[in-house]
């Protein structure tokens, strides 16, 4: 297959282009910097010039491919200031929008062997259902309230629209990706690879998470099968609440677990500690009922990999 991927350079991109290299799929990456994407993406991997909410001569890399995967936008993991969180919408809006004003005009192209791509698989986020659900929550709840929530609406909004042009499009609903050498767990292993960390509050609140290779795995998938469409919860079917998350940390990496008080990380991050100390009990109920096969459904197996290097 061949894939154009805007949002390569990241840590969930960086994985999902060596797995599609992998398996013998044919990459071209989008960026604003080609020459430091060049260092960190497999040679076999092609780098694109492009730059958001312009057209420009990336349109026709959209002419010879087969899908195309969105995960560009700023990191949400900062303090949010108004700054902040106007980055965090307006580039993940403008890098929807130009690209599917770009599969508009693939579809338009009399150049020899343009088309246009037959599937959209574009990043969204838990963060859709509002950062506190009750209950258990699959594809079918409803949009929560606050600002994650409010950006997800819109940035999904942005992606539906492809569908008039015939494209399938899939939104990925990610939950909390965990890893080796990024996502939320960077953030965590800091603190307990000094000494102390744990969960912030009480830690009752329920967590959904993933590991980076069920993500991978999962836009894979949707790659490939047609039955994927519409809204897809990337987490596992197993959730967990903030204090068995920390605590199963500090056991892997073999250090003590103490909470954080909730004051102190709201002086700390602002209005974006809602998502941490937020509870979601997200349900992949499309992942499970299509046969999706996790890798790492279990919290502990998904640890253990994801903190081996820091553990070592």
């Amino acid at each position: 297959m061949r894939v154009l991927l805007a949002g390569g350079t990241g840590f969930v991109g960086t994985h999902l282009v060596r797995a599609l290299v992998a398996r013998g799929d044919t990459v071209t990456v989008l960026t604003r910097d080609v020459a430091a994407a060049k260092k960190g993406l497999p040679r076999e991997c092609r780098v694109a010039h492009w730059e958001p909410g312009t057209k420009g001569p990336w349109f026709e890399e959209l002419q010879f491919v087969d899908a195309v995967v969105n995960l560009a936008g700023a990191p949400v993991a900062q303090r949010w200031t108004a700054k902040s969180k106007r980055s965090i919408k307006e580039s993940r809006l403008r890098a929807t929008t130009s690209i599917v004003e770009a599969l508009a005009a693939a579809g338009e192209s009399r150049s020899r062997g343009a088309h246009r791509p037959a599937v959209l698989i574009n990043a969204s986020a838990i963060g859709y259902y509002g950062s506190s659900t009750v209950g258990v929550v699959d594809e079918g709840g409803a949009t929560g309230e606050g600002f994650l929530a409010d950006v997800c609406k819109e940035w999904e909004t942005s992606a539906v629209a492809a569908e008039t042009l015939g494209v399938r499009v899939v939104r990925l609903r990610i939950g909390v990706v965990l890893g080796q050498g990024g996502g939320a767990l960077q953030r965590m292993v800091g603190p307990l690879g000094a000494f102390v960390a744990g969960p912030i509050g009480k830690g009752h609140n329920t967590v959904s998470w993933v590991h980076v290779d069920d993500l991978v795995g999962m836009v894979t998938w949707a790659l490939d099968d047609a039955r994927v469409e519409g809204a897809l919860n990337c987490t596992s079917p197993f959730a967990t609440t903030g204090r068995e998350l920390a605590n199963s940390m500090a056991s892997v990496l073999g250090k003590p677990a103490f909470a954080a008080p909730e004051v102190v990380m709201r002086s700390l991050l602002g209005e974006m500690v809602e998502i941490i100390v937020g509870s979601q009990n997200i349900y992949p109920k499309r992942a499970v009922d299509l046969g999706y096969e996790y890798h790492y459904a279990q919290l502990v197996p998904a640890l253990e990999q994801a903190l081996v290097s820091a553990r070592d």
